[in-house]
């Protein structure tokens, strides 16, 4: 079940049950109902997206894209999920983005972020995405690059060892 990221999919649709938000490329977001409809049957769904989108408030999950929540990031953070899914997480990886600003507006119990790129140019990239799915662990943004980026990139064994160790559970 790992051919085309369906691994992924799976266990993030093993861990959905009351009301879920999944965040993900619009590419992929009907890839998404598909493998509910397919491994989840009991599993009711639907998609807000489109011109004309609503929120079906008797769904367990709603599916959206990274656009929609970007643009609609009063009203999904003024719901209480209980899950939050990130599919292709990488999309938050820029802090200062309007998108990752939104998926840190969000409201949930238990946040799950899907990348096979957690970093591609800066270390930030993966503060970024922690800061969204566990805030505080990796510390302040201006922490990390003292504790964390700096150090590592000028070479620091002891710095890149301590960060790997405190991330390693996930």
């Amino acid at each position: 079940a790992d051919d085309m990221g369906l691994g992924k999919t799976i266990q993030a649709l093993c861990t959905l049950d009351g009301p879920s938000l999944v965040v993900c490329p619009t590419s992929v977001l009907f890839n998404w109902a598909d493998e509910m409809r397919r491994f989840r049957p009991g599993l009711t769904f639907h998609t807000y997206h489109g011109p004309q989108r609503e929120f079906d408030d008797e769904a367990q999950v709603t599916l959206t894209s990274y656009a929609i929540l970007r643009l609609d990031i009063e009203e999904l953070s003024e719901r209480k999920w209980q899950t939050v899914v990130l599919d292709e997480a990488q999309n938050i990886k820029n802090p200062d983005s309007q998108v990752a600003q939104a998926a840190f507006r969000l409201n949930a119990d238990f946040r799950v972020a899907m990348t096979g790129t957690p970093v591609e140019n800066r270390l930030e990239e993966l503060w970024s995405q922690f800061h969204f799915l566990n805030r505080g662990l990796l510390g302040g943004r201006a922490d990390f690059r003292k504790r964390y980026a700096r150090p590592i990139a000028e070479g620091d064994a002891n710095a890149a060892a301590h960060l790997r160790e405190r991330i390693r559970p996930f």
